[in-house]
Order: C-alpha cells, then structure tokens, then sequence
C-alpha cells in the first residue's frame, strides 16, 4: 500500500478516498499485529483482521465500485479488476479464517493473503481511488464516505466468496452479516466460559 499524507484532521471522516486509504493502512497495522502476535495472542488479532476485510471490502462493494463503474474513465474495466481481486483474497482469507491460527501452514498462507491484499489495495489506490478524487465534488466524496460507513454498520464480519457485487451484497449481505454476528457472539461466549 503506498504512503500516503495523514488528512486533515477529520478529513478521513468527510472524504471516502481519504477514509478508505485510512482504512488501508490500518489493515497494513493489523497484518504486521497478527504476525508479531504470541502463539496465544494470534486468534484474537486474527479475528479482527477478519473482521476488518470482510466489512471494509463490503462496503467498497456496496458503495464505491457502482459508483466508480459510472464515474471514472474505463470504470466497469477498472472495477470488475478490483472485484477478481477481491474475490481472490477473500477465497483465502475464508481458508485462513477456517483453518484458524493454529494451522501448521497459518503464517505462510497469512503471508499469501498479506501479498494479495496489499497489491489489491495498491491498484485501487492507484487506479480507482485517485480517478475517483479527480472526477467527483467533495459533496460526492462526503456522500460516498456517509455511505460507506452505513454498509460497514450492517455488513458480515467474516468472508463470503462471489458475493462481489452490490446487488448479491444487498440480497444476501444482510442475512450473512446477522449470521456472522451471531457466530462471534456465540464463539466469544463460549471462549468466557472455556
């Protein structure tokens, strides 16, 4: 993921570019916890970094790529390449989040998915982002940030493969996401108690 300028204080918040490189660079945060992690602390930075792609590329899905198809030169080109993308990487994080940190082979495919993650966000950076920035108001920047923030409020916390589209994310995004609460509320149950 490229270094980009910190914004303006509160500027992440008003600008979907800004909010979803923020948002870039604390996944690049929350790979580098879960590899530093202790044997015992790796599920728990694990699951959040679960977390975190799974409602972070939701809401990209939901909001920003319909709007980039419209918006930006060569859109359906640019983001049905971040959409391959994106159901690549979630293919293996559903492994990883399967497998679970205690696989023998769980540091070298968190790797592979790290790999594949950060290039996926490079291009979006690269390609989507930054035509996104040159071709919208920052009312409509405002408006899609707003939007973002709505769909990561109900989208499911774990991975769903072929669900890359607004329209299968609206069909079947709200049921994955109530079952997916329901699965971390009953797993953090059961881990008090264990």
């Amino acid at each position: 993921m490229s270094e980009q300028k910190t914004p303006p204080e509160g500027m992440g918040e008003r600008d979907v570019v800004e909010l979803l490189m923020a948002q870039h660079r604390r996944i690049k945060e929350m790979f580098n916890e879960v590899e530093q992690a202790s044997p015992a602390d790796r599920g728990e930075a694990f699951t959040r970094l679960v977390r975190i792609l799974a409602v972070h590329e939701t809401a990209e899905e939901e909001i920003v790529h319909p709007f980039s198809r419209n918006k930006i030169e060569n859109g359906d080109r640019v983001v049905d390449d971040r959409l391959a993308e994106e159901h690549r990487a979630k293919l293996l994080l559903q492994e990883l989040d399967q497998a679970g940190p205690s696989a023998p082979d769980f540091m070298e495919r968190l790797r592979q998915l790290r790999t594949a993650v950060e290039a996926h966000a490079d291009s979006e950076e690269q390609y989507e982002f930054g035509e996104l920035r040159a071709k919208t108001t920052e009312s409509e920047r405002h408006m899609l940030a707003v939007g973002v923030k709505a769909a990561e409020a109900l989208a499911p916390t774990h991975p769903h493969p072929g669900v890359e589209t607004a329209t299968k994310n609206v069909l079947v995004g709200t049921p994955f996401a109530m079952m997916d609460r329901a699965r971390d509320v009953i797993r953090q149950t059961l881990k008090r108690k264990g």
